[in-house]
């Protein structure tokens, strides 16, 4: 299954980019198709590794929790908790773990707040940002430098949406990109700031709480 889907994914991948180049005013479903296939490739890698099971229901659950924190700051454009909780996720439990909370937190929260063709993209973006945590895990153990992260990785990820955007339905040219950019600029700020709000009220602690039930997952019993 691994296998099969990082061979969809490149698949996608090619596709996507043969499809772009041919007509590149005409994106979007080539883009959608590249998204599907790198989502695939996520969903086989979570599924492999020892414990999987229990780390999936870990998993589940803060994706949950993330996606209920989405709907409930809904009401405040850009701001919400699952870019800070897919970093602890990711610092604390791994890459496998943070990729897949991030993803799964945005189609959930999506059945809500609507979907359509950006929701593979949010859930890469997400993902990615569940990476970002795993990769940075030794640099976000104090409150300041995981504040610091979520405040990059909040203008990373909407500066994907607003590129995705652009490549999808605009006319590629650096005046259009300038426009997605400007029209956007406030909402990546709203992230961006509301992201570092919620990282030092919760973040390291987040990581911790995480980084203990992960060690309860990795403990066997073992019988005399």
């Amino acid at each position: 299954m691994p296998r099969l889907a990082t061979l969809a994914a490149g698949a996608a991948a090619l596709v996507a980019a043969a499809w772009v180049a041919h007509s590149p005013d005409h994106a979007a479903l080539p883009l959608l198709l590249a998204a599907a296939g790198l989502l695939v490739a996520g969903a086989a890698w979570l599924e492999t590794g020892p414990g999987a099971s229990k780390e999936i229901v870990l998993v589940a659950t803060l994706a949950a929790v993330a996606a209920a924190g989405r709907v409930l700051f809904a009401a405040i454009p850009g701001v919400q908790p699952v870019t800070v909780i897919a970093v602890a996720a990711g610092a604390a439990l791994g890459a496998r773990a943070g990729f897949a909370t991030g993803a799964i937190a945005a189609l959930a929260s999506n059945f809500f707040l609507g979907q359509g063709p950006w929701t593979p993209w949010q859930m890469l973006g997400w993902g990615a940002c569940g990476l970002a945590g795993a990769a940075l895990a030794p640099l976000l153990r104090r409150r300041i430098p995981f504040a610091a992260a979520c405040f990059v990785l909040g203008f990373a990820f909407s500066g994907l949406m607003d590129v995705w955007l652009w490549v999808s339905f605009w006319p590629h040219t650096w005046g259009a990109l300038t426009v997605v950019l400007g029209q956007g600029v406030w909402f990546d700020a709203a992230h961006a700031v509301g992201n570092v709000v919620i990282a030092l009220a919760i973040g390291p602690e987040l990581r911790r709480l995480l980084e203990r039930y992960a060690r309860r997952l990795r403990t066997e019993v073992v019988w005399a």
